[in-house]
């Protein structure tokens, strides 16, 4: 359980997440996500770095009931660790591939949308309940994977959108059954890690240079908007009914 690391092949790492049941990670779990991918990112031999989870589904972003028990200093908490694990994805320094199953949700979107390839299982599914969770946010990632007014109607009815429909919007590289998704993975980051270690570096750098949209600062913007609904009390309110029908 937690955050893990091994190295499956010569030059890439996998980072593992399996955070049972749901993999709604906690402060402490997204702040240990962002530490293995930076790590992982820093060494020299690796040339690609595989996120995945175990478990039904990828990600169901933060763990509401922390923050229902631990109120303010869990949701800041929350909103830097997302921070740190959403700009560790994105500013790793070789790329990432997210290997994607079951739900993917919230934080999830952060992640893959910061993500340099997407791999999914046919079952993969892809949202931000924020809204019916007294959040906001991540509305930044969501916009790198659908276009703009489609991001804009699963946002505010907190739809989900298939993996199939991304492949076709061109956000997701390959749809895969779900017993091979790890393999799949694997042979995206097999292909990239057979290029030049110094040149990917380089490249992941000028790619990034080159964003329409600096990530890091949109989602510091949107995570403004999270505090206000907290400390006006509104989130509270959604966050309660949620706790409510989830029991």
């Amino acid at each position: 359980m937690g955050v893990s690391t091994s190295s499956p092949e010569k030059g890439i790492v996998l980072v593992g997440v399996d955070f049972p049941p749901v993999n709604a990670l906690p402060v402490a779990g997204w702040f240990a996500l962002a530490d293995a991918v930076r790590t992982a990112g820093r060494d020299p031999e690796v040339r690609c770095v595989v996120l995945a989870a175990e478990g039904r589904g990828f990600n169901a972003g933060v763990d509401i009931k922390e923050i229902q028990a631990r109120g303010a200093t869990a949701l800041v908490g929350a909103n830097r660790g997302c921070f740190e694990a959403f700009s560790a994805v994105y500013d790793c320094e070789v790329p990432v591939v997210a290997a994607v199953q079951g739900f993917c949700l919230g934080g999830g979107v952060g992640l893959v949308g910061n993500a340099d390839v997407i791999v999914a299982s046919e079952d993969a599914t892809f949202g931000l309940p924020e809204l019916d969770r007294g959040a906001l946010g991540a509305a930044t990632h969501l916009a790198r994977l659908v276009p703009h007014h489609l991001m804009r109607a699963l946002y505010f009815t907190s739809r989900t959108v298939t993996a199939a429909e991304l492949h076709r919007h061109g956000s997701v590289w390959r749809v895969v059954p779900r017993d091979e998704l790890t393999a799949a993975a694997l042979a995206a980051a097999r292909e990239i890690a057979a290029k030049d270690g110094q040149l990917l570096r380089l490249a992941k750098a000028a790619i990034n240079g080159i964003d329409p949209v600096d990530v890091r600062r949109s989602y510091r913007y949107e995570q403004g908007f999270t505090y206000e609904a907290s400390v006006s009390g509104v989130a509270d309110r959604v966050r309660d009914r949620f706790g409510r029908e989830a029991e």
